[in-house]
């Protein structure tokens, strides 16, 4: 049963040239860090955190150039990862569990591996997969699908859809990601903390239905080789959608991770 919707305070965090629109609901529970897609700013995660309710204290912000963030000279995953150490320094929290979708699952696992005294759990939700596209063909495929968009970005901005950057910056930072992904292997592999997967099923903008069950298959072997690691759910939605769609499924996947991490857990 879903409690009453938590309260939120908001507020600006400086982090090197600029700073990232924080919000805390302070609630009494296990704090939960939510860590955004690509170009996305917080409101994606409005479901989920509905759904668990005010008994959690849900940290939400918008990362560089998104939401109402500031903008930056650097939106690399390095500032990105800066950028959490600056919220959790910012709100006092010692020991989050991270909730993280596409781009922010693979922010959470490198957080997570490289804080494993400090990460509590971590659910990644279609996202920190072992699959990206690499190479010069990959970069350049990358580079013709934000070419083609160019247009339509400042038209979704508004809706937290994309960042305010340039096209060529939105292809930077996800040829970055892909890379980023590629070589995630071992750090799923060095995890300690509990990690549960929710993984979407369709198919996804810049990517076919094959493609997409290729690169969630390229999980299997990380799961095998952890068993830290574990799949909480497999939903019908699509990437974009999981979010809106199967936020149950999120938010049982957030309340396994968190009983994952009690004493006496398997």
């Amino acid at each position: 049963m879903t409690s009453s919707a938590p309260v939120a305070r908001t507020g600006m965090v400086p982090v090197d040239d600029t700073a990232l629109a924080v919000t805390d609901t302070r609630g009494p529970g296990r704090p939960l860090v939510y860590l955004n897609g690509s170009y996305a700013d917080h409101r994606p995660w409005r479901p989920v955190i509905a759904e668990l309710g005010a008994g959690w204290r849900h940290i939400t912000f918008d990362e560089r150039a998104r939401g109402r963030s500031g903008r930056s000279a650097d939106y690399s995953f390095e500032a990105c990862l800066t950028d959490i150490d600056a919220v959790l320094a910012a709100t006092g929290v010692e020991r989050p569990l991270l909730v993280g979708w596409s781009y922010g699952a693979a922010l959470a696992v490198h957080w997570a591996d490289r804080n494993p005294d400090r990460a509590l759990a971590v659910v990644a939700v279609d996202g920190a997969i072992p699959y990206g596209l690499t190479g010069e063909e990959g970069r350049e495929r990358i580079r013709r699908l934000f070419r083609r968009m160019r247009p339509l970005l400042p038209l979704v901005r508004p809706f937290g859809m994309a960042a305010r950057m340039s096209a060529d910056q939105h292809a930077d930072i996800n040829i970055e990601a892909n890379e980023v992904n590629a070589a995630i292997g071992p750090v799923l592999d060095r995890l300690t903390c509990p990690v549960r997967y929710v993984l979407a099923t369709g198919a996804s903008l810049g990517g076919g239905q094959e493609e997409m069950e290729r690169m969630r298959a390229a999980l299997d072997p990380a799961l095998a080789r952890n068993p830290r690691l574990a799949v909480s759910a497999k939903v019908a939605s699509n990437h974009s959608q999981v979010l809106r769609k199967d936020f149950r499924a999120v938010a049982d996947a957030v309340r396994e991770a968190a009983a994952a991490h009690e004493p006496g857990a398997g």
